[in-house]
């Protein structure tokens, strides 16, 4: 009988919470789109992911100011509040629902107006949030009552729910709570996350429609990328790994109370030099990786502005969180690891030309993005969702990725051991 009520109970759960999230992950969607609306004249697209026609000074206003705006709300914020972690909340500390909504928005905000760093994390935060409190709400009432290890899931699957909704990934959202977050594979486990992702997705996909979010032309992979796949995934894991641990490093040093007040600014004012006349490091590094799955022509002009993208969408996205800005690194992974891949693909494709630039980018995209996150499978479906990658895809981005994130791991076992 306990144990009827229990599932009555957590599938009661699911379904309200995978509509209430896919609304909050709408809403979260609809600001972004007023906030680049109103700051920088255009509608994001995957065709336009940046508005690379306003004059370049008024790219470097809206980051600024962006920038501005987004210190003065965290710091006062802050001042009797620090941001609680989903995994955080998965332990049971509190994530007030007020406040964290206020930090949300100000995340989506904050990238919308052109600064550097990733959008996922906001609505993850906002989906595990509102689920705590769901969660904290039924215990009043005894016939509604969730065990403490089924909120636990709750607060992980409503946190890739999130992401799901925001991404239109169901599958990446239900793995990122399996893989990152819940941690635990079994048939409970996988029905709520997938539930409550696929209703998360049904909701957002309102607005954002079901276009991939990355246009990558032909879908078809040769058996000929694996040996690619193969070396991509030993460099890449290393330089994944690298990204991850300057992303630990930053988030431990992260600037808060007065500090922020002049390096959160200051680093809006270079991001927003920057901007200025490459506009593809803005926001989440969206602009970053397209243009790089764009290229099909290699010459000197074209390396340098994929060379510089690199290095200063990681430098800039570092520092951003250094000096109090908060967002996630997933989509930032994604761009870095698409350019890599670009650039060890060149040889490679003058030799095997029928491996187009594009699909070196994608798979690049894919292996880095595994090793930063430390979620291989995560990696791999997310690439699949957001390109709309077919079956052949499998084989080299399955391959690729499990040499990375081996890799990764091989590499933080061996720093461990010098300790």
């Amino acid at each position: 009988m306990k144990e009827t009520q229990e599932n009555i109970s957590l599938a009661i759960a699911t379904v309200v919470l995978g509509i209430v999230v896919g609304f909050s992950s709408l809403i979260l969607s609809a600001i972004l789109d007023l906030t680049e609306h109103y700051f920088l004249n255009f509608n994001e697209t995957n065709k336009i992911p940046v508005n690379i026609n306003i004059f370049p000074i008024h790219r470097f206003v809206s980051v600024l100011i962006g920038g501005i705006i987004a210190t003065i709300i965290w710091y006062f914020l802050q001042r009797h509040y620090h941001p609680v972690s989903i995994k955080n909340a998965l332990n049971g500390k509190e994530m007030p629902l007020r406040k964290t909504f206020i930090h949300v928005v100000t995340q989506i905000f904050f990238v919308g107006t052109g600064n550097s760093i990733g959008r996922e994390l906001a609505p993850r935060e906002a989906g595990a949030a509102i689920a705590q409190k769901w969660s904290r709400v039924l215990d009043s009432y005894r016939w509604l009552h969730i065990n403490d290890e089924d909120k636990r899931l709750l607060i992980a699957a409503a946190a890739g729910a999130g992401f799901a909704g925001v991404y239109i990934a169901p599958i990446t959202g239900t793995v990122f709570c399996l893989e990152i977050l819940y941690r635990r594979i079994n048939t409970r486990s996988v029905s709520v996350s997938l539930i409550m992702s696929v209703i998360a997705t049904m909701i957002g996909s309102i607005l954002k429609g079901f276009e991939p979010y990355y246009i990558v032309g032909s879908r078809d992979f040769s058996l000929l990328s694996v040996p690619l796949a193969i070396v991509l995934g030993l460099i890449l894991g290393v330089t994944g790994t690298w990204f991850k641990q300057g992303v630990k490093a930053a988030s431990s040093k992260r600037a808060t109370g007065k500090n922020i007040f002049w390096q959160l600014p200051l680093l809006s004012f270079s991001a927003g030099a920057i901007a200025a006349f490459y506009p593809q490091i803005m926001g989440n590094g969206r602009g970053l990786a397209q243009l790089a799955m764009n290229t099909t022509t290699v010459n000197s002009q074209v390396l340098g502005a994929l060379l510089f993208g690199l290095v200063a969408k990681v430098v800039v996205t570092l520092f951003t969180i250094k000096c109090g800005g908060y967002g996630g690194t997933l989509t930032p992974s994604i761009a870095a690891g698409a350019v890599i891949g670009v650039f060890l693909g060149i040889p490679y494709m003058h030799f095997f030309p029928i491996v187009t630039l594009t699909q070196c980018a994608v798979i690049g995209a894919s292996l880095f993005l595994a090793a930063s996150q430390q979620a291989p499978l995560m990696a791999l479906f997310m690439l699949f969702e957001v390109c709309h990658l077919n079956f052949t895809a499998f084989l080299p981005l399955g391959i690729g990725v499990a040499i990375s994130i081996g890799i990764s791991k091989w590499m933080q076992e061996a720093k461990a051991r010098t300790k």
